[in-house]
């Protein structure tokens, strides 16, 4: 009977897993289809002790970098500066380097639980957990945002002028006239709160469907390759975006709790609310994931034809009920 042959990249991790993690090999190599911007894999690091779980997290191809993403480099500093501020993140156990052959990437634990949103939001088998979520978010949030931007100097540094500028001009080479993107863009150009006093690094993506969650809660924080230096205020209107409550309406925040618990949670381990942005940044974030998806489907067109970045793309007129809805509040 014959026997495949592992692929080019199973070689390489096999290599990896030798020379680098302490192990005789890997088995279970499998591409998740989370992760529309990076290749996700899980794979098992074999050891001696018995076989453990491990991420591998890669650009495309290995080496298709995202203009908007700060790097898989960067991306593996941010976590462990995370870990060390009592942020729950997979602990990073090897970034890649030339030698190892397999690109751009690093490799970090495997955390159990549950990470589609829909199952974190509707899902029987977390009912008991869903009321703590909203104030550990806003604990986690608070903790993140103690950050030292000064040791990222490469992140993005927006005044949120700026990034209102930026966004319209994301818009603008989707070349698809939505009108109701051009009133959000007026609307927030209308209601621009000033540039921060205290400018925060902040995760850039913190929502239901980046964090993996269990019955005791929120044990990891993933997708941290849009964090940048700006209002920590967005952070908090982010994750009240519509598309993250994954049907529970309701629930602002990620369809598992109200803003009063997130911002509880956010005082209660140092933070500050700006109740008066909330709203600006909510708006914000529902444009700027409208201007994502039609980005998605520009890109599935040409470079990157996935099923993740199709499906994305067609969300782009779910953003525009939700910003009528926003604005008419």
């Amino acid at each position: 009977m014959a026997i495949p042959c592992p692929s080019p990249l199973e070689e390489a991790l096999g290599r990896v897993a030798r020379d680098r993690l302490g192990g005789v090999g890997v088995a279970g190599l499998t591409r998740l289809s989370a992760g529309a911007t990076q290749e996700i894999w899980k794979f098992f690091l074999v050891k001696d002790d018995g076989p453990a779980p491990l991420i591998l997290r890669r650009a495309p191809g290995g080496m298709r970098v995202s203009e908007t993403a700060v790097g898989l480099e960067i991306e593996a500093r941010l976590i462990e500066a995370a870990a060390a501020a009592a942020v729950p993140v997979p602990p990073v156990r090897w970034v890649l380097t030339p030698d190892d052959g397999l690109g751009l990437g690093f490799i970090m634990d495997f955390v159990e639980g549950e990470t589609l949103g829909g199952r974190i939001a509707k899902g029987e088998a977390l009912a008991a957990t869903r009321p703590l979520l909203a104030r550990q978010c806003g604990e986690i949030l608070a903790r993140i945002h103690t950050l030292d931007p000064a040791a990222f100097p490469t992140l993005s540094r927006l005044a949120p002028a700026e990034q209102v500028e930026t966004l319209k001009q994301a818009y603008r080479t989707s070349d698809w006239s939505r009108p109701v993107f051009e009133l959000a863009l007026r609307w927030l150009a209308g209601h621009c709160p000033p540039p921060p006093a205290r400018p925060r690094l902040v995760h850039g993506d913190f929502r239901n469907g980046n964090l993996v969650v269990g019955k005791d809660g929120v044990r990891a924080v993933l997708d941290w390759e849009l964090a940048h230096v700006a209002d920590p205020t967005e952070d908090l209107g982010w994750i009240c975006v519509n598309s993250w409550r994954f049907g529970v309406l309701d629930k602002p925040v990620g369809g598992f709790g109200e803003r009063k618990d997130l911002w509880a949670g956010y005082e209660a381990a140092g933070g500050v609310v700006n109740h008066g942005h909330a709203k600006f940044w909510e708006v914000f974030g529902t444009l700027r994931w409208g201007v994502m998806c039609a980005g998605m489907a520009a890109a599935f067109r040409t470079v990157d034809p996935s099923v993740e970045r199709a499906v994305i793309g067609r969300r782009a007129s779910e953003t525009e009920i939700d910003l009528m809805r926003l604005l008419a509040a």
